[in-house]
């Protein structure tokens, strides 16, 4: 009893388009039967407008068959556009030629020549009429008192989309009011009678002329996904000065004319003004695919984004190798989910532990290992100094020295732009793990042994959203309502993607393994030549965080305060990416760069290893900090953070003054 009542139920939905079509040809039928006494009239001004039933009904009728195979009864008329206006023309055309044969073949004369040629324009006119006023009324009454005004940024291809978005779904309650040009000559035309104002260069003068018109619209939208950097930094910073918001719409690939528009913020990344770089994909299959790969530190930003990497290129088994419990089992479950067919190990360990580290390379045999597992917070390096020594320098150690006896191809070590003109404890055991790395590499590469392991170092700034950075930082202290704060206003910093710079390390990585084919760049990676990251532009903090306060809606100094907490133990004003003595040298990549080599020899950076080692065990800061100094002679220490210390370090570093005395590295010429 319950199915038989449920059944007509479940057979309603199904009616509905059938109901519609019914009404679409009842409506058609009806505008064809008045369409044909109407044009005979025309055709006929003396045969009068009073005509037999049988005359309208043959309008109809043929124009109901002439319209089946130009699909008018499934036509959708709130979204009609050109292809139905085509397919009205065709059936009208049809419907006219097919009712005059039918007057002939009934012995009627036709009431001029020009009959027919009538009949279908008025057809035409009448059907294709209808259907524009239906449309214009619903969009009439869905149309809000309330909407928003926007400004597109960007004529092209997608503003046409999304202004035909915006036609399909008034209920959205937007209204475009002007387009801004990213081309030039564009000014003073319309695209779908939007006006086009100006060019973007003229941002700032179209608001004010907006404002003093008293038309300055709630939002600019961006539809170019292309446009971002110091473009796009101007753009917010001429929208936050009139107190207007800056969106996105989605892209291009997700974005139709019939589906919703939906405006997302401009994400931070769009700030940075950094071009595409091409990476060489089958150059990182190759290297990677049908391989054993052991990745250290895989719960970290940096770790977890190249375990992502790796997973898509095919190694035969991934090692995933970390201290910290949680972090190792979040990568872990979002492997099992996003690439199930690459076989896994989750291992909890710490580099520091030769014994396990040890077991660990023996059992598995990687091929390759990367090595991103590090304390790299300042400040908590800065008050647990011993664990700092032991994890950068010996950790670095012990895993290199295990990955090389045990047949490891290559190892790739993630350094860091504090390593350059160090005034941290962190940046400094990052420098001496450098120095290990580069010794290692280099006797490798002179020993002539295609077997022995290539050692790869790879250098770069901040990246964007990493753990302990500024921006998760600043997102938290936004939602609490700020303030926002920063340690000193000169502040400034290299950044980069997260998943550009694992991008960029691994397209090293290709490079360091399997050469880059340019002379210079083989003969500094023989030298112990370091990779570093082209990171663009440094930028300043505080500018960061105003851009941030206003990308969330908010003024800066007005909704959220700023304020400067003074500089935290070890920073400097700004990082570095080559100490002065470390030539810049192009490669055949437009996004890596590679470091004119400082190098050591590997028995006396070793054993300076072994006694920084030793005095960390034995909680003898001092001592082992006196060894770091003379191993790394441009260690600066800042440890009270002062900021004229900071700036006496960044003038010297500008320099470039020779070396201190005693330093054991040499420059690779």
């Amino acid at each position: 009893m319950v199915s038989q009542r449920s059944e007509p139920l479940h057979r309603s939905p199904k009616l509905r388009p059938l109901n519609r079509i019914l009404v679409n040809i009842l409506l058609d039928g009806m505008l064809a039967a008045i369409a044909a006494p109407l044009a005979r009239w025309l055709a006929a001004p003396q045969d009068g407008l009073l005509h037999p039933l049988w005359f309208l009904a043959g309008g109809a009728i043929t124009l109901v068959v002439s319209g089946l195979p130009f699909r008018m009864p499934q036509q959708y008329w709130r979204f009609s556009g050109v292809s139905d206006l085509i397919g009205i023309a065709g059936a009208s055309v049809a419907s006219a030629l097919l009712f005059s044969v039918g007057l002939r073949l009934g012995h009627h004369n036709l009431p001029s020549p020009t009959f027919p040629i009538i009949y279908a324009l008025v057809l035409l006119v009448m059907l294709g009429g209808l259907r524009v006023c239906y449309r214009l009324a619903y969009r009439r009454a869905l149309r809000k008192a309330d909407q928003r005004r926007v400004v597109l940024i960007g004529v092209d291809a997608v503003a046409d989309l999304y202004l035909r978005s915006i036609e399909r779904n008034p209920e959205d309650g937007i209204r475009v009011v002007g387009l801004i040009a990213l081309g030039t000559h564009q000014a003073g035309r319309r695209i779908h009678n939007v006006p086009i104002l100006g060019h973007i260069e003229d941002v700032s003068d179209i608001l004010d002329r907006l404002e003093r018109a008293h038309t300055l619209p709630e939002s600019l939208v961006v539809t170019e996904p292309t446009f971002r950097g110091q473009a796009l930094t101007k753009v917010l910073d001429a929208a936050a000065a009139h107190g207007i918001t800056v969106l996105r719409t989605p892209a291009l690939t997700t974005l139709t004319p019939a589906e919703r528009v939906e405006l997302r913020p401009v994400p931070l990344e769009d700030l940075l003004n950094r071009p595409q770089v091409p990476l060489d994909r089958e150059g990182m299959e190759r290297m990677i695919g049908g391989r054993t790969v052991l990745v250290t530190g895989a719960g970290g930003s940096i770790g977890s984004e190249l375990v992502r990497q790796i997973a898509h290129l095919g190694p035969a088994r991934l090692i995933l190798l970390d201290h910290g419990e949680f972090e190792l089992w979040q990568i872990d479950t979002e492997l099992a989910e996003q690439a199930p067919h690459v076989p896994r190990v989750a291992l909890v360990a710490d580099i520091r532990d030769e014994n396990r580290i040890e077991r660990i390379m023996a059992a598995y045999k990687p091929a390759l290992v990367f090595h991103a597992a590090a304390l790299k917070h300042v400040p908590i390096v800065e008050a647990n100094p011993a664990e700092g020594l032991l994890t950068n320098v010996h950790g670095t150690r012990v895993v290199a020295d295990a990955a090389a006896r045990h047949g490891a191809q290559a190892m790739v070590v993630i350094s860091t732009d504090k390593a350059v003109n160090p005034s941290s404890l962190m940046g400094a055991a990052k420098r001496a793990a450098e120095m290990y790395c580069q010794a290692l590499d280099i006797q490798a590469r002179a020993s002539g042994n295609a077997q022995a392991m290539r050692c790869i170092t790879v250098r770069f700034g901040n990246v964007l959203g990493s753990t302990g950075s500024v921006v998760p930082l600043f997102r938290r202290q936004l939602e609490r309502g700020g303030p926002v704060t920063i340690t000193h206003p000169d502040m400034r910093r290299y950044f980069m993607t997260v998943s550009e710079a694992v991008g960029l390390v691994l397209q090293a990585s290709v490079r360091g393994t399997h050469g880059a084919g340019l002379s210079d760049t083989d003969t500094l990676l023989r030298g112990g030549g370091i990779f570093v990251l082209d990171m663009g532009d440094p930028i300043k903090i505080v500018d960061l965080a105003r851009q941030m306060i206003r990308l969330a809606g908010l003024r800066p100094e007005e909704d959220v305060a700023i304020r400067f907490t003074g500089m935290r133990p070890g920073e400097k004003l700004y990082e570095e990416l080559f100490h002065g003595r470390e030539a810049p040298v192009p490669t055949d990549n437009p996004g890596l760069l590679m470091a004119k080599p400082r190098v050591v020899d590997l028995q006396e950076v070793s054993h300076a290893v072994d006694q920084i080692a030793a005095f960390a065990r034995q909680g003898n800061v001092e001592a082992a900090l006196r060894i770091l100094t003379l191993l790394v002679p441009e260690f600066t220490h800042n440890p009270e953070g002062n900021p004229s210390a900071a700036a006496a370090q960044a003038v010297v570093a500008e320099g470039a003054p020779p070396l201190h005395t005693g330093s054991t590295e040499q420059v690779v010429q």
